[in-house]
């Protein structure tokens, strides 16, 4: 019986023996499987989000040089008849106070940014001449609105369609809006209003201000560290050469300015004269947290 039992067992070990090499062989006779990939849309989700202005465009002209004479808070030099008077370093009255106003409203909200108006005002002149050089209406409202070229690819990024042409009428790729230059997305995330009319308006001096300010305090930034001011303007428009232009303005408004009277635009559009933006719900409170929102 005992003769038996072991019989079957070494019969049973043989067995599995043979069934074991036989898989074996099977296994290394079959193609090597490759290594996994990260599908193309892990890919697209790892990328990094767009800047705020969607790295379009802006204007390169550096500061004037400053030249002795009255304090800069002074007066307005004498006019001249060939640049507008924004691109002389001077900043359009309504400008200025949207500025101003979006330093003060996040001095109380993150005073721990230590943001200033100045910054505020070097983006606006970089990005799109302080609207043009204070080309709005009564309410702050760009006019005619401002949009970058289309970022579709050919000489910019390429971004399309996110906002279904509500602010920068275009269904089929994204333009950056307004004097601050947001693109629809970014704008989704940080649109502000900043002038208390129950809308967040891309083309509204007042609104943009705030917005961008938003923007430069995220995540905790203290604009005072240097390490933390060149991230938050790179984060607008990721270039080196972007970078030297804000600095060397943001040092020319800390050095002094001047106001100049806005630009002829005309009293407040009607609500009907252009794309209405989302309206803001009454008490919400400002996101928190980092760059996305």
């Amino acid at each position: 019986m005992a003769r038996r039992r072991n019989g079957r067992i070494r019969r049973s070990v043989r067995g599995t023996a043979v069934t074991a090499a036989a898989v074996a062989a099977l296994t290394a006779s079959q193609p090597p499987v490759p290594a996994a990939h990260p599908s193309p849309a892990a890919g697209r989700a790892a990328a990094p989000k767009a800047s705020v202005s969607g790295d379009g465009p802006y204007l390169t002209e550096l500061p004037p040089p400053r030249t002795p004479g009255p304090s800069p808070e002074a007066g307005s030099p004498a006019p001249s008849p060939l640049l507008p008077a924004a691109r002389r370093g001077g900043i359009p009255v309504t400008a200025l106070e949207a500025y101003r106003r979006a330093d003060a409203a996040l001095a109380l909200g993150r005073p721990r940014c230590r943001l200033s108006w100045q910054l505020l005002a070097a983006i606006g002149q970089v990005e799109s001449g302080h609207a043009r050089g204070g080309r709005v209406t009564a309410d702050g409202t760009a006019a005619p609105p401002i949009l970058g070229p289309r970022l579709d690819g050919v000489g910019f990024a390429r971004i399309t369609d996110t906002d279904g042409g509500a602010y920068d009428g275009d269904t089929v790729y994204d333009r950056a809006v307004g004097p601050m230059q947001f693109i629809p997305s970014t704008w989704a995330a940080w649109g502000a209003d900043g002038n208390g009319d129950g809308r967040r308006d891309p083309n509204n001096i007042h609104d943009a201000a705030l917005a961008a300010g938003r923007y430069l305090c995220a995540g905790g930034r203290n604009l005072s560290n240097p390490a933390d001011l060149n991230r938050a303007i790179l984060g607008y428009n990721r270039s080196e050469a972007y970078l030297r232009t804000v600095l060397a303005w943001f040092a020319y408004f800390r050095g002094g300015h001047f106001t100049v009277p806005d630009g002829s635009a005309g009293p407040a559009a009607p609500q009907g004269a252009r794309p209405k933006p989302p309206r803001a719900a009454s008490g919400e409170p400002e996101r928190a947290g980092g760059e996305d929102g």
